[in-house]
């Protein structure tokens, strides 16, 4: 049977879509910022021949939990604003193969290239998400202008940098209920802070790199994309108001008349109630 044109696959199309607005709205400049997608092999199947494997690429990860499972990866040194006009060069779709630390590459990164150096980060996250809701399928990495701003003059206290957070805007509390977690600067692309981030992700969907940027988790690129925005719409009135004078505010109570009117959970601790 003739396999469909892998261009016109909705989770190809899709990441077209999101590196897009991500690139335009300024959280991934030049090659900054990451995303890995778990696909369906199913639908997957409709466009690939999944006995087809182009080459192999080693992921520094031992990635056993994820055996066999397939994911679109943006591509190491490749810059967002390229992905929508040549998403075979700056996207790949690998599966990882039964060794559990090897990629099998089915398709992208036609220039030679492999994924991003985050993608053991990303495979840790993904097994942390899954643990927590088998739904989770995307996980993203951006540098958004205002919270990384937020990071240099704001505490770094998880609790206290959640609290800020849900105080900024009505619709905070009940979009990341579960908060944000945060990380002291660490040297990113290495297995460390993957580990450390992948702890963060049993908490909590959003994960908040110091002096750095934010990585997210999602059920869709949109919920993956909407987590970001809300985070960095929040950091963005902290950092407009954080030198003026609080005349009003968000308060414990209101927060948790909000959790409560939209059936969200907020994370214990962290309203003083």
């Amino acid at each position: 049977m003739d396999k469909k044109n892998i261009l016109t696959a909705p989770f190809v199309r899709e990441m077209q879509k999101t590196t897009a607005n991500m690139y335009r709205l300024g959280w991934d400049e030049r090659n900054g910022g990451n995303i890995s997608y778990l696909l369906d092999e199913g639908e997957v199947a409709e466009y690939l021949d999944l006995a087809c494997v182009i080459r192999t690429i080693p992921t520094g990860f031992d990635a056993t939990a994820l055996i066999g499972k397939i994911f679109i990866v943006t591509g190491t040194g490749k810059y967002f604003k390229n992905v929508e006009d040549d998403p075979e060069n700056n996207l790949g779709i690998i599966r990882i193969a039964e060794d559990g630390t090897t990629a099998e590459l089915l398709w992208g990164y036609s220039d030679g290239g492999r994924f991003t150096s985050e993608l053991p980060a990303h495979l840790m996250s993904h097994i942390s998400r899954l643990s927590v809701d088998p739904a989770n399928r995307v996980v993203m990495h951006c540098h958004p202008t205002n919270l990384l701003a937020m990071t240099y003059v704001h505490t770094l206290d998880t609790k206290e940098f959640t609290h800020t957070l849900w105080q900024m805007s009505t619709e905070c509390v009940v979009v990341f209920p579960d908060g944000v977690e945060v990380l002291p600067w660490m040297l990113c692309g290495t297995n460390e802070i993957g580990e450390a981030t992948a702890a963060c992700m049993k908490e909590a969907r959003s994960v908040v790199w110091a002096l750095h940027g934010l990585y997210g988790a999602g059920k869709s690129l949109d919920e993956a994309f909407g987590l970001v925005e809300t985070v960095e719409k929040a950091a963005t009135i902290y950092m407009l108001t954080a030198h003026l004078p609080r005349v009003n505010t968000i308060t414990d109570e209101q927060l948790k008349i909000l959790a409560d009117f939209f059936h969200v959970t907020p994370k214990a601790g962290i309203l003083k109630l």
